[in-house]
């Protein structure tokens, strides 16, 4: 028996008789009851189970962080201490931003239950030599199944009888149109979207009937594979959250590094009690650690994603996929109804005296059928007159409006022709009724329509289908029929990325009432081909040049035939020169290959879901950053898998929305050029707020080592860092929020997510910046209170409140690369509302008795007040030198 690869069995090619054999089963009476009911005992339902997360494991998942360790250390220690008020603030922090988390993950997708509910709920099989109706999860391997058009197929099957079969599985495979299914064996190996005598779980039967028998169940099945594939992958952490968990390890390591050479230090040195010695070095800690880091950027994010929901018909499920965006190089994306419009229609139209070109785009009434750039007139063209006649009657579809819509019931080849009848004929009604048809059939390849005039009585038999089979009748009917010219149009339309069509008719000169195969072997008279497309979008096209401009690579994944998918992707403008490779080709390659050669492809035709898997794995382990845009359900693994993954939200399939991170609410691919947009904006400002936060944080913690080295009284409290640390990171850093995006944000190309975020130079900025602070806070300080007299209290505010100025002023250097006071300096009016917000808290801290109580403040005068604005003025003055030597002198923006 035939086998894949020497191992795996391939029942498509199989005889019926070895199917039988296999399974066990007879391919007239089907299984016993009995035999059936054994089955199911031992394989279990054809269902698909899978185990759900409890919330109580999301919840607790979000205090596994380094920087929640170490903040619920300082609360136990605090507490120990006697220091209740620290251990509340501490302790609220830490809620704050387990419950950020928690929310985070509860909003993400259950893929798997979507998959089980999209088995068909019945099924008929044949047992015991009758045909009975049973639940589909009851259904085993070896049962004769029988399906018809309405039908959800319940399992896999090998058919074995296949009478006018269709069946419609764009969601597994991505082809746009239904499927003809046959019985006979297939030889070589075959792609699914080419496994003709297979009929697959979960998709449907469009027309005609047949039997199969069940060749696998629940997880065995095609459907069930990538249900065990989706299972298998978990959504992967974005570039920006490994970057942004990565840097608070690190600084997190570094901080307890010299808190415990530091608290080694005071032991030797031996001037600090035990207990004090520990409060400060808490306080160190508390103050050094960046507490507000998570929340500033779910901040940033949620408000982006607001954003993008709003503005941009986008909505993202999980807050780091909004800056994802921005980071992104490769988008691979399905190539039907996604970058073109899912909707058949005619473009091109030859006859032997003629080409004509035909405008309009969809299955929408409007348009032309133009000669030389001119409407013409179709009565004076008796041929192209009678080839739309032809098209409309052998046709089984139907075309309606519904609301402002048109939408077909039938073939998207059918639906084209009655679209191309109404472009000539308007709302006129055929002059011909139906008497007998023969529906399309995959064996034979046409359909024809016998067709009586609805005044003359005159019959003709209208036929429309595959090239090859209408020259073969035309030539048996006109011995000078040109087949080669013929053939050479058919290949310059398909090269167009065109599906062709032939028509012909036959006049009858006696009447008939029914018509079979045999009355279409001579007398038909060749009328011409057709060339049908699924157009792009136009806005599409426009998106890619943009993207392309930005960096950012756009690659089709598609089920269709390579030479179809290239012309389409030619016409989209994917590359200056596009290259195709099929599933198939990509199977044979190692995995060290693909990755090596994936960036040289545009189009993947003829693809599985497994492909689409490894095609995305492949654009990972090549150092891309790639979002994948599907609708199917065979597109939910790579869905999941990609860094990020990106739904229809009209067309999509459940499983698709719930395995991807973002969902296109208007199902418009061109949004993508917006979002990420977006996404870039969104990693500027949060990477503006980041390095805006840590020199604070780090100055707070410098100026406690200082002390501690210094002996001396500390002059900030751990409240009172966490005061500056969470406070000013959802008012001041809120300015962020409101950003715009910086000129040229797409004409340069992705970030590197190899480079680390802070770079050298953003280091030494950092760095500096924090000592500046710290020196000045300290000179201040002991200024105050050996110089001027004034009790630790009230120095102590002061030093909070120059920390906090100094953030201030900080922030109008650091929001732009540009000078702080250039044009853009009100680009961003909320920065000076809360900059004003801010200002009251201060005072509120200041001056209100409760606050004072809990972090140890007292009021303060005219010069003191004067010496916190004089601190931060000067960090903003050095931070601007700084900037123009780099600008004007060094010719860096970064």
């Amino acid at each position: 028996m035939p086998k894949d690869n020497g191992t795996e069995q391939t029942y498509y090619q199989y005889e019926n008789e070895d199917v039988e054999k296999e399974f066990d089963t007879d391919a007239t009476e089907g299984l016993t009851s009995d035999e059936a009911q054994k089955r199911l005992e031992k394989d279990g339902p054809n269902e698909i189970e899978h185990e759900e997360v409890s919330k109580w494991t999301i919840l607790i998942r979000q205090l596994n962080n380094v920087v929640i360790y170490i903040l619920i250390a300082a609360v136990a220690l605090t507490l120990g201490m006697g220091q209740y008020s620290d251990a509340v603030v501490i302790g609220l922090v830490i809620i704050a931003n387990t419950f950020i988390g928690y929310y985070q993950e509860v909003n993400a997708s259950n893929a798997l239950e979507k998959i089980k509910d999209m088995l068909s709920t019945q099924a008929t099989v044949i047992r015991d030599g009758k045909r009975v109706d049973i639940p589909a999860e009851e259904v085993v391997k070896g049962d004769l199944v029988y399906i018809e058009a309405g039908d959800n197929i319940p399992a896999d099957l090998r058919l074995i009888e296949a009478e006018n079969l269709k069946v419609q599985e764009s969601s597994l495979t991505g082809e746009s149109g239904s499927v003809s299914k046959e019985a006979e064996l297939l030889e070589g190996k075959k792609s699914t979207g080419d496994q003709s005598n297979m009929a697959f779980s979960s998709t449907s039967v469009t027309n005609g009937n047949g039997t199969g028998v069940v060749i696998a169940t629940a997880e065995e099945t095609e459907i069930g594979k990538i249900s065990s594939a989706v299972s298998e992958q978990s959504h992967q952490k974005t570039p920006l959250m490994r970057e942004i968990d990565g840097l608070g390890k690190n600084i997190s390591y570094v901080i307890l590094g010299v808190a415990a050479l530091l608290f080694a230090l005071g032991l030797f040195i031996g001037d600090y009690t035990l207990g004090a010695l520990s409060l400060a070095v808490i306080t160190m800690i508390v103050g050094s650690i960046p507490e507000g880091l998570p929340a500033t950027t779910s901040v940033v994010l949620a408000i982006g994603v607001r954003n993008l929901a709003n503005k941009k018909n986008t909505i993202v499920k999980t807050l780091p996929a909004a800056e994802t965006l921005g980071s992104v190089d490769v988008i691979a994306t399905d190539k039907t109804g996604t970058l073109t419009r899912n909707e058949m229609a005619v473009q091109t139209i030859v006859t032997a005296a003629d080409t004509y070109e035909v405008t309009g785009v969809g299955y929408s009434p409007e348009g032309y059928i133009l000669k030389d750039d001119e409407p013409v007139d179709i009565d004076e063209l008796d041929i192209l007159k009678e080839l739309i006649q032809s098209g409309y009657e052998a046709n089984e579809t139907t075309l309606e409006q519904e609301e402002d819509k048109w939408v077909i019931n039938g073939e998207p080849t059918d639906g084209s022709f009655l679209t191309l009848y109404q472009k000539s004929h308007g709302t006129e009604e055929s002059d011909y009724e139906e008497i007998d048809r023969i529906p399309f059939d995959s064996d034979y390849r046409y359909i024809a329509s016998l067709s009586q005039h609805k005044e003359t009585g005159d019959q003709k038999i209208y036929v429309k289908g595959s090239p090859d089979k209408i020259f073969e009748m035309s030539e048996g009917s006109d011995p000078d029929f040109d087949l080669s010219h013929w053939q050479d149009k058919v290949e310059e339309l398909s090269s167009k990325g065109q599906r062709v069509v032939a028509v012909g008719v036959k006049k009858l000169d006696q009447k008939k009432k029914d018509i079979d195969h045999p009355d279409m072997e001579d007398g038909v008279t060749f009328l011409g081909i057709v060339g049908i497309m699924d157009p792009p979008r136009d806005e599409v096209i426009d998106s890619i040049r943009t993207m392309r401009k930005a960096g950012v690579a756009v690659k089709m994944i598609t089920g269709d035939h390579p030479s179809t998918a290239k012309a389409i992707a030619e016409q989209l403008g994917l590359a200056d020169e596009v290259n195709a490779i099929t599933g198939l080709e990509l199977e044979e390659m190692s995995e060290d290959e693909l990755t090596e050669k994936i960036n040289d492809y545009h189009v993947f035709a003829r693809t599985t879901p497994d492909n689409k898997l490894k095609i995305v794995k492949a654009y990972k382990r090549s150092g891309k950053v790639i979002a994948m845009v599907g609708d199917g359900v065979n597109d939910a693994p790579a869905l999941k898998t990609s860094d990020i993954g990106v739904a229809m939200g009209q067309k999509g399939t459940d499983v698709s929305k719930d395995s991807a991170n973002m969902v296109l609410a208007n199902d418009d691919f061109s949004t993508m050029e917006t979002a990420i947009h977006e996404g870039r904006r969104i990693y500027d400002n949060i990477k503006k707020s980041i390095l805006y936060l840590l020199p604070t944080s780090f100055a707070e913690g410098l100026i406690i080592a200082i002390t501690l080295l210094l002996q001396n009284d500390l002059p900030l409290q751990a409240t009172q860092m966490l005061w500056i640390n969470m406070v000013s990171a959802i008012t001041i850093q809120f300015a962020f929020i409101f950003e715009p995006a910086e000129e040229g944000t797409m004409e340069r190309p992705p970030r590197d997510t190899t480079k680390p975020f802070i770079g050298k130079r953003q280091a030494f900025e950092i760095a500096y910046v924090s000592i500046l602070m710290a020196g000045l806070s300290l000179l201040a300080y002991n200024w105050l209170t050996s110089s001027y007299g004034v009790d630790q209290a009230t120095a102590s505010t002061t030093v909070v409140n120059i920390m906090v100025m100094s953030k201030i002023f900080y922030l109008f250097n650091i929001r732009t690369r540009k000078p702080a006071f250039s044009k853009d300096f009100f680009s961003n009016k909320m920065a000076i509302v809360i900059i004003g917000i801010m200002l009251v808290l201060q005072l509120i801290l200041t001056y209100v008795p409760f606050m004072q109580r809990y972090f140890y403040t007292e009021g303060l005068d005219l010069l003191e007040w004067m010496i916190a604005v004089g601190v931060g003025l000067i960090v903003l003055i050095v931070t601007e030198a700084d900037k123009l030597i780099r600008l004007k002198v060094l010719h860096k923006d970064e």
